[in-house]
């Protein structure tokens, strides 16, 4: 359980949420654990199974609480919301800065130095960790590069000229991934980016990575009362959740790509775990992906300080965490959209 700007959020399965007064009463195996005063919260989210009485959630009906039920994975399920719902003026303002190209420029502008700034840190650490088995001029010459596109953005005058350079700056970066591989290197080769399929093994652990990020990110989006279809950089099209294909930038190296790493580094998974199809996509199988699922809810589980909060939160959190930034950003709170920063 974590309470986190006025969101309870229980990510226990085996917990039993009920109403006592006007407190939220959180119970395992029938034993109270806390209590929580209703006027202190805002919405209640839970991943898993947890339950909830009747009583409970007629009263944060009654109050204007939300609540969200995700799956164990991250999976959004369903909201919960009284007869008038705050949300939809939420929604009304992204939607009319979506259409807003100055906009579009500030909020994607912060998103992709998030992006770059990671990407140069994910570099960096590995510099540090590692000084004896990479070519460190080499993997420096590129920190450099990133960061003179983070410099760069300031100039960017539209989401195009932000494209651009985010373009750029993953080239660079995707350059020395290979690098970054340190086991199983005969068995995991990088040679660039490739999708719809993927054509490796490397590729087939980020695809399979982006996507679990991405259906956390959308769920999250959901929960804070945000259409996760409609976005800023990545600009709308049937079927697709731009707005968490526009949060994710910042997550991808921290979370996914150094996740991709992990896995391959300390041989959790290994080449048995991926098949190729006829048309040569590579994938993994089903025991390899029940190994990542495995590693990805460890990942999650683990606590980091958030850098902009300075609170102790899981990294399954991220995605919500900045989610809850960018509607505060949106209802004017926050001065600017402030990106996930990993330090």
């Amino acid at each position: 359980m974590k309470k986190l700007l006025n969101t309870l959020y229980i990510s226990s399965p085996d917990t039993y949420l009920s109403l006592d007064g006007e407190n939220v009463v959180l119970s395992k195996e029938r034993q109270e654990i806390t209590r929580v005063p209703l006027h202190n919260i805002e919405s209640i989210v839970t991943l898993g199974y947890s339950g909830m009485s009747p009583a409970l959630l007629g009263k944060c009906a009654d109050n204007s609480i939300g609540v969200s039920f995700l799956s164990r994975s991250g999976r959004f399920l369903a909201n919960v919301v009284g007869s008038y719902c705050g949300n939809v003026i939420l929604r009304k303002t992204q939607y009319k800065l979506s259409d807003d190209e100055n906009a579009c420029t500030e909020i994607a502008r912060n998103m992709i130095a998030g992006k770059l700034y990671n990407s140069r840190w994910v570099i960096e650490r590995a510099t540090r960790d590692y000084p004896n088995s990479l070519d460190i001029n080499k993997l420096k010459s590129v920190s450099a590069k990133l960061k003179d596109s983070i410099a760069n953005l300031n100039d960017c005058k539209n989401t195009e000229q932000l494209r651009g350079i985010e373009g750029e700056a993953a080239t660079r970066y995707f350059s020395v991934f290979n690098d970054l591989i340190l086991q199983q290197k005969e068995d995991f080769v990088f040679n660039g980016r490739n999708r719809r399929p993927p054509t490796d093994r490397v590729n087939a652990l980020l695809s399979f990575s982006y996507t679990l990020l991405t259906n956390m990110t959308a769920s999250a989006l959901y929960c804070v009362g945000l259409d996760p279809y409609v976005g800023f950089m990545h600009k709308d099209r049937p079927g697709r959740v731009s707005l968490a294909l526009d949060m994710i930038e910042e997550l991808r190296a921290v979370f996914a790509d150094r996740f991709v790493l992990t896995v391959i580094n300390k041989k959790i998974v290994n080449k048995n775990d991926f098949f190729i199809k006829e048309n040569g996509a590579v994938l993994l199988n089903d025991d390899g992906k029940k190994k990542i699922i495995k590693s990805w809810q460890n990942k999650k589980s683990l606590e980091i300080k958030h850098p902009f909060l300075e609170e102790k939160v899981e990294w399954g959190m991220v995605p919500y965490v900045q989610s809850l930034l960018l509607a505060r950003c949106l209802r004017g709170d926050l001065d600017g959209y402030p990106p996930f920063m990993w330090k």
